[in-house]
């Protein structure tokens, strides 16, 4: 009876592990994982205070240290100065235009009045002279037949002589007009001159701007912030020291962001399928189980990722099963799990979900 009792029971686990081995895949070698963010200096200089420490709560924007801003905010001063300077140098080139604009617009303005003036005197001139020319041509006929008299002829004479004299000096101030429009046309072009310096300074303060928001930026990245809300790992730097860029200053992770990370050998990997349920056992709460499913699995094997790759020159082989990683999905408990946990998985092969499920569990 007694080894009936045995056989059973022998019989009755081997079922168990047999129907264990056929259901699940089972796997030691998994550990939970996060993505670990390293915060760097983006700037260099004096580390001039640390605030955060290994396992503080941190939020998106908080400060972990900061780095000695002093010759920073110098420079800073120091270019809005500049700007400053050009922004009154263009205020006064901006006048000196207005005014310059104002005094070449009006002299432009008289001395095409004077112009068109001397066009019309011209005008009016030109045919009173062609007609004492032809009274003085016909006086001097007539005087020649003796039908007037010598006192008739010199006043013919005079006044073609006036009218001509006073066309002359119409001709002249024409001439005169026209050489002052073209040198009120000329000072106009001082107009365009200060409008191209006015540009320049313009430009001179867009690049000074330019130098203000980047010296802004590193003024700015003097304080160094947590990109996530989450848990600080460790601080790699103590107040005085001098950090230069891309530094390590700290290690963060979101602990509401983990995963377990499991390394399937490639004899069971194919019945492993997206969405299947997986129990886990945590090494740290060996009495408690926890659940989760299957998020996705790697279309690589681990040893493709090796640092140092392992060639076979000679020809000597040992076949090595390979191992591919199957991440699977767990939801936080209270921060209890913490990256490089160690855990067991058992992936119930037998549960087959759905393509829709698979699909949407592989987006995820």
């Amino acid at each position: 009876m007694a080894i009936g009792i045995v056989a059973l029971i022998v019989l009755v686990w081997g079922g168990f592990e047999v129907h264990d081995r056929l259901a699940y895949v089972h796997e030691v070698d998994a550990r939970i994982q996060t993505n670990l963010i390293t915060v760097s200096s983006r700037v260099s200089g004096w580390v001039s205070n640390v605030s955060a420490s290994l396992g503080d709560l941190v939020v998106n924007g908080g400060v972990l240290a900061m780095i000695d801003d002093r010759e920073s905010r110098l420079r800073l001063a120091e270019l809005e100065a500049q700007v400053n300077g050009i922004q009154a140098e263009r205020a006064r080139a901006r006048a000196d235009l207005e005014l310059v604009n104002q005094q070449t617009t009006s002299r432009l303005a008289s001395e095409q009045a004077n112009l068109n003036a001397a066009k019309v005197s011209v005008s009016s001139l030109k045919p009173q002279r062609e007609l004492t020319e032809r009274e003085l041509k016909r006086s001097q006929k007539l005087f020649a037949k003796k039908v007037i008299s010598r006192r008739q002829l010199d006043q013919a004479e005079t006044s073609h002589q006036r009218i001509d004299r006073e066309y002359r000096l119409a001709l002249a101030q024409l001439s005169s007009a026209k050489a002052k429009l073209e040198e009120a046309k000329a000072e106009r072009a001082k107009v365009k001159v200060m409008e191209a310096d006015l540009t320049v300074l313009q430009q001179k303060e867009a690049e000074y701007n330019a130098k203000i928001r980047s010296q802004a930026l590193d003024f700015e990245d003097r304080v160094i912030r947590s990109p996530v809300n989450g848990v600080v790992d460790r601080v790699f730097v103590e107040k005085g020291e001098y950090v230069t860029p891309g530094q390590r200053i700290a290690l963060i992770h979101d602990p509401s962001e983990i995963w377990i990370e499991a390394n399937i050998k490639e004899t069971e990997i194919r019945k492993v399928k997206i969405g299947q349920s997986v129990e886990i056992s945590v090494d740290a709460y060996p009495d408690t189980k926890f659940n989760g499913t299957v998020k996705s699995i790697g279309d690589s094997a681990t040893s493709e990722f090796a640092l140092l790759p392992t060639p076979n020159p000679s020809g000597n082989f040992t076949k090595i099963t390979q191992r591919l990683p199957v991440r699977v999905k767990i939801d936080q408990q209270g921060r209890k799990f913490r990256p490089g946990m160690m855990v067991v998985v058992k992936i119930n092969v037998s549960d087959s979900p759905s393509s829709d499920q698979a699909v949407t569990n592989k987006k995820r």
